[in-house]
């Protein structure tokens, strides 16, 4: 690819990605057959589990607390600006009305189109919709089995040497993704996965793909798994990245050291995809759910990176996301309800990250996270002379500036309390991240 079209690639990404950096905050919501025999959605992978016995659970799939609008008000009262739901996960069941399988929600008891109430109802809270879709599929027939690398037939000796028509699979794989974006309205969204070993990049026609996706919907944003590996040429990391690249990069069950740059230091969109507990799908034994208080931390932390999170939730097998992830998402809600100006629209501060926590910013206005109690004042590093005024943002109270008595040693340097009447800074107002909003000159 040319340096120019390299450019033109960027230009492209930047503006459709302009809703999506403001976003900041997102709700990933994997669902599908296997909340039932809930041990998480690789189970069929992890198990070896043959299509026969999985697909009793096809019989089994009722849905029937299933209330996407329910969904949609925790989403919002989360804070969270957008939602993807997994539209098709690598078992192959489709939560949508595809007319090129029978394995779907509209043929299992539940008989209904999921992927529709979905985006019907979070549309109505005036949340951005995504879908989910798995390029990977274990119950189609040419999809390969035996001797993949995640096929739960991988390693079945009966599979050996039964030939596929992969080409027959992408027709059938690319026929499902146009139906989802001919089918469901406007979408925000489209989250592709995913590549590995030799299985990326043109192995799923993603040029052939993506040209398609951008001529049904070229304002939605696409994730970078087609591409696979970070050190194949073109991807989202280079200068001259393709189409298939993407919009953003998609670290997973981690936040990046630094954020994520291109090869010449140009920063890129990316989003931190990590799990509210240790599974994606519902597992019914694991409670090891993150507090609010660290959630916040993680929000504050890629925000202040240039990234964006998306927070997964699992519903069980009636459609009910668990009261554990529910009272963990309302109490992120307060503190976003008092505190969201300092996420929405920031991005990384102009000034290195402080000892006591992290700044955010959005043009004059820098808000300081104070994450950690301090023995004395709350120290911003080399800012004398450079703030107008500082409030707390959860209620809009002065926060006066002050200095040290022996001010020439520090004078570099500014100060608050949080108490005028106080010599700490302890305890912290809110103990989640208590945000200063500080306005520069």
């Amino acid at each position: 690819m040319s340096e120019k079209m390299g450019n033109q690639v960027v230009e492209a990404r930047t503006e459709r990605t302009k809703w999506y950096c403001d976003a900041r905050f997102g709700m990933f919501i994997h669902w599908g057959l296997y909340s039932i025999p809930a041990r998480g959605e690789w189970v069929r992978s992890t198990e070896r589990m043959p299509k026969e016995e999985y697909d009793q659970f096809f019989d089994e799939f009722t849905t029937e607390n299933y209330d996407p609008k329910e969904w949609a008000r925790l989403a919002k009262k989360a804070g969270m600006k957008y939602a993807v739901l997994t539209a098709k996960h690598h078992d192959g069941f489709c939560l949508y009305d595809t007319a090129l399988t029978d394995f779907k929600s509209t043929n299992a008891p539940c008989k209904r189109d999921l992927v529709r109430e979905f985006l019907d109802a979070f549309r109505a809270e005036g949340i951005r919709v995504g879908l989910y879709f798995s390029i990977i599929d274990w119950r189609h027939p040419d999809f390969p089995h035996y001797g993949d690398k995640f096929h739960p037939m991988r390693d079945n000796e009966d599979f050996k040497g039964k030939e596929h028509d992969f080409d027959r699979y992408l027709t059938y794989m690319h026929g499902q993704v146009k139906e989802l974006l001919t089918n469901y309205g406007h979408l925000d969204l489209m989250w592709f996965d995913f590549s590995y070993g030799p299985m990326n990049c043109e192995k799923w026609k993603a040029s052939e793909l993506i040209e398609m996706v951008r001529s049904i919907q070229p304002h939605i944003v696409i994730d970078n798994r087609l591409e696979g590996s970070a050190e194949n040429a073109g991807s989202i990391r280079t200068l001259n990245p393709t189409a298939y690249s993407g919009d953003f990069a998609s670290p997973e069950q981690m936040v990046p050291p630094e954020g994520i740059r291109d090869e010449a230091g140009n920063p890129i969109p990316w989003e931190a995809c990590i799990t509210l507990n240790n599974n994606w799908g519902y597992a019914a034994h694991d409670y090891h759910y993150k507090s609010a208080k660290m959630v916040i931390h993680m929000l504050v932390e890629c925000v202040s990176k240039n990234g964006n999170l998306i927070l997964n939730v699992g519903p069980n097998a009636k459609g009910e996301i668990p009261v554990e992830s529910v009272e963990i998402l309302e109490e992120v809600g307060t503190w976003m309800k008092q505190n969201g100006r300092s996420i929405y629209g920031c991005g990384l501060s102009e000034f290195p990250k402080p000892e006591w926590g992290r700044f955010t910013q959005n043009g004059k206005k820098l808000y300081a996270h104070v994450m950690e109690e301090q023995a004395g004042a709350i120290c911003l590093e080399k800012m004398a002379g450079m703030v107008d005024h500082m409030r707390l943002l959860k209620d809009g109270s002065e926060v006066k500036e002050t200095f040290f008595w022996n001010l020439k040693e520090y004078a570099e340097n500014a100060f608050f309390f949080f108490d005028t009447h106080s010599s700490d800074c302890y305890p912290l107002p809110d103990e989640h991240d208590t945000v200063v909003e500080i306005t520069l000159k």
